[in-house]
């Protein structure tokens, strides 16, 4: 009897540990669709064709919690900044400039950003939204480290990553999310397993598929490791 006593009041204590997250996340979803909806896809798939893609006003949040970091979306929420520096598709917000295209920033808009309660509350909502695990769980992250230098080899000189991204601010491409501070913002496996196969997850993205080798994968999530360290030491 004493046994079964105990094993019931562990269960209620933990059903009562998960009302507020439960509660939050309830909170957060209707923030979702009633401030969110419009420019982001909760509910997928993704777009399935060019013309669905290029109307796609901010990225894909229905698989959320396979990609974000928790604490990251509860800390950008609050105090937006832009991502992709020419917005969500760059063909909109690009202009030419004397040397090269340049950003027009009098066609982006920023992003609205919320308060400490309402940000956490709809981080919990994402974080529940995970129907691509399957794709996450074929990554086995090893620790690992690597130098700047090397990291760089393979972003830039092996693989062109520049040309779509940036490894640092005002270094690199502009069609493509910065990475400087992906180590941060996402998941390290969604990470792998984006650089494997990127259709998997957006399959009329324009990101090629370069069959990257596993070692590789690997080199570029310790190398955005190392550049997330960097930014946090430049503070």
């Amino acid at each position: 009897m004493r046994l079964n006593a105990f094993v019931l009041t562990a269960v209620i204590l933990s059903s009562l540990a998960a009302l507020p997250s439960a509660a939050l996340a309830s909170d957060g979803n209707a923030i979702l669709e009633k401030d969110c909806a419009s420019c982001h896809n909760l509910k997928g798939p993704a777009p399935q064709t060019l013309k669905e893609l290029w109307a796609r006003k901010g990225p894909d949040l229905f698989y959320a919690g396979n990609k974000y970091r928790e604490e990251w979306i509860v800390s950008w929420l609050q105090k937006p900044q832009r991502i992709r520096p020419a917005g969500e598709f760059y063909g909109d917000h690009i202009k030419r400039g004397d040397k090269h295209d340049v950003v027009d920033e009098a066609t982006l808009k920023d992003h609205v950003s919320l308060s400490k309660d309402d940000a956490t509350a709809v981080a919990a909502a994402l974080m529940q939204l995970k129907p691509k695990s399957d794709l996450t769980a074929r990554e086995k992250i090893e620790p690992g480290t690597i130098t700047e230098f090397m990291g760089g080899l393979v972003f830039d000189k092996a693989l062109g990553c520049m040309a779509c991204h940036r490894d640092q601010p005002d270094e690199g491409g502009l069609s493509g999310p910065e990475l400087y501070t992906a180590s941060k913002r996402l998941q390290p496996e969604y990470i792998a397993s984006y650089i494997r196969n990127p259709q998997a997850w957006d399959p009329k993205i324009w990101m090629p598929n370069k069959h990257v080798s596993d070692q590789n994968i690997l080199k570029l999530v310790y190398f955005f490791n190392l550049l997330g360290e960097k930014q946090n030491d430049a503070k």
